[in-house]
């Protein structure tokens, strides 16, 4: 039998045995809520929050302000688009409807704005189309990511197909990666210009046009230091506030930015924040009205539409 003073001696181990795992766990449990917080982009909306509690009310009611949209139509299927992919959104004031890029199987969709499939009309001559705005005079432009090529079509009610030999094509150059090339086009008439947008590294571009004619000039670099994000799928321009809307698949945001490039606003993407029951699985278009009414895709083939409170 063990005397007292050894007892006492060995029972002091124990202890100092499971302090000694304390590390561990907490190392364990430290790269774990690290890398979460990275998939899930915390440390974006993190940042964006804080500037977002800076702002007074003036300065929000004169912006778009996304923590006050909430979805109206959450993941709504695009009948007959399957697995085509949805690729940008445009929103054009003179018909009242929306025009969709498919990039799998090239062409472009009309919509109405609950998200009806109103016409699919063939894109011969294009690969991979991944941008679409609608221009003052209801042009549409369309961006091809894997041609490096921007085409502007016109379109009316009678149109069922479009050959991109037919119209004038501008060349968009080559990007840091040709995988993850020019995406996200929209129409900035307060500028009369084209934004364009590279999607990694997101990076900004301007082609000038006043909407009516072609481009003039050549594409030039937009300041882009503020756009915070994993990638850039998309692009679209408020026509009340002139303010720009960025969306990013991967990071699960769409980002506002004022006209001096500033940070504004963000909305997360994911589900039980603005009205979404689960996450947009691949956010890949946005677009605006003149209501401020929201729309956007995802792919292969959901709908959704946001209205302000």
């Amino acid at each position: 039998m063990p005397s007292p003073s050894s007892a006492s001696l060995a029972s002091p181990q124990r202890p100092r045995t499971v302090w000694r795992r304390w590390p561990f766990w907490l190392a364990a449990a430290a790269v774990i809520g690290l890398s979460l917080a990275r998939l899930m982009h915390w440390d974006d909306r993190g940042l964006l929050w804080i500037k977002e509690s800076l702002q007074s009310p003036a300065e929000r009611h004169e912006s778009v302000w996304l923590p006050d949209y909430v979805a109206d139509i959450d993941a709504k299927v695009l009948e007959g688009i399957g697995d085509d992919e949805a690729s940008d959104l445009a929103y054009n004031p003179l018909t009242r409807t929306l025009f969709s890029v498919m990039g799998k199987h090239p062409f472009l969709v009309e919509l109405s704005l609950d998200g009806d499939v109103l016409r699919k009309i063939t894109l011969r001559g294009w690969d991979n189309p991944e941008g679409v705005a609608v221009l003052q005079d209801g042009r549409i432009a369309i961006t091809d990511e894997r041609q490096h090529s921007l085409v502007l079509v016109k379109v009316d009610a009678r149109t069922t197909e479009l050959n991109r030999a037919d119209f004038t094509t501008y060349d968009l150059g080559r990007s840091a990666d040709d995988n993850k090339g020019f995406e996200g086009i929209a129409w900035d008439p307060q500028r009369q210009r084209l934004v364009i947008g590279e999607e990694r590294p997101p990076q900004l571009y301007g082609w000038d046009t006043n909407g009516h004619g072609p481009l003039t000039g050549s594409k030039y670099r937009i300041p882009s230091g503020e756009l915070d994000l994993r990638n850039l799928s998309a692009l679209a321009v408020d026509p009340r506030t002139h303010h720009l809307l960025a969306l990013s698949a991967d990071s699960n945001m769409l980002l506002e930015l004022d006209e001096q490039g500033e940070q504004v606003s963000f909305m997360t993407l994911l589900g039980g924040f603005n009205g979404l029951t689960s996450r947009i699985p691949r956010a890949e278009g946005v677009t605006m009205d003149e209501h401020g009414t929201l729309y956007m895709v995802s792919e292969p083939d959901l709908f959704y539409r946001f209205k302000k409170n």
